[in-house]
């Protein structure tokens, strides 16, 4: 396979940061995997960081080298990460459970499979623009579809980070989003984003600075203008861009090879 890729982090200006991000892969599969935890007091770094062990985890045991079903392995993943921040001690004073969204992508035979739950975002951009991008599981988002406020509006709406589907955080509300199979072109990005870093952007500007630029460069570039733009209120900014295909590195190995961004 061959790919570039970089996955970077900034605390913003919070106390703790709670995203997390990860990538994984074996001579045929590439794994990307990134998660905001939720509610500061009750530890959603925990919960993030379970998310993305799970799925580390699971590559690990499930791609010999390929994964057999990626659509199945991105919902059995995300069923399992859900089950076990379920499984953490809780105070139910503080709000129970700690929570976070997640966002996983799989590249197999040229062929992107993904899931989320949650806000954070997968992009997918081509020849200078906006392929493929997840849809938002918030409230907001809904209004937007309904016709209640506009995309413009959505962006200023104070109850724009609340979300409606997330690992852990309360019974029953946890669901994984499928999008369709994209089949990949080379040149194309893959860009995985907590809010931190797309809130402050349209998404055209994600195009636009991807579409000749490295991609370390470029993610580094957007994380320092998400803190600039975020005026001294930033949340935590985390990105994971790959870009595909021909004229990239050469990643052929005989083992599994795994990368969690430290925080």
């Amino acid at each position: 396979m061959n790919f570039s890729i970089h996955q970077a982090s900034h605390i913003g200006n919070r106390k703790y940061n709670q995203d997390r991000a990860a990538y994984a892969y074996s001579s045929d599969s590439l794994l990307l995997v990134l998660a905001d935890g939720m509610g500061g007091h009750l530890h959603g770094e925990l919960a993030a960081d379970s998310a993305i062990r799970t799925f580390a985890e699971s590559f690990g045991r499930e791609a010999q080298p390929r994964i057999a079903d990626p659509r199945e392995f991105i919902s059995a993943t995300m069923r399992l990460a859900n089950e076990r921040i379920m499984r953490f001690p809780h105070d139910k004073t503080m709000g129970g459970f700690p929570g976070s969204t997640c966002v996983a992508a799989l590249i197999q035979d040229g062929e992107m499979y993904c899931g989320h739950a949650g806000d954070s975002r997968l992009y997918v951009l081509r020849g200078g623009a906006v392929s493929f991008k997840t849809r938002d599981h918030s409230m907001v988002q809904q209004w937007v579809e309904w016709g209640v406020i506009s995309a413009e509006e959505a962006r200023a709406n104070p109850q724009r980070s609340q979300i409606i589907n997330c690992l852990g955080g309360m019974e029953n509300m946890f669901h994984t989003d499928h999008g369709e199979p994209v089949a990949l072109q080379s040149g194309d990005v893959l860009l995985l984003c907590s809010d931190g870093l797309w809130e402050p952007f349209v998404d055209e500007e994600f195009a636009e600075a991807f579409a000749s630029a490295p991609v370390d460069d470029t993610l580094d570039n957007l994380i320092v203008r998400a803190l600039e733009r975020g005026g001294g209120e930033s949340d935590n900014v985390t990105g994971l861009a790959v870009r595909w295909g021909e004229g990239e590195a050469a990643h052929d190995t005989a083992q599994h090879i795994c990368h969690i961004l430290k925080i």
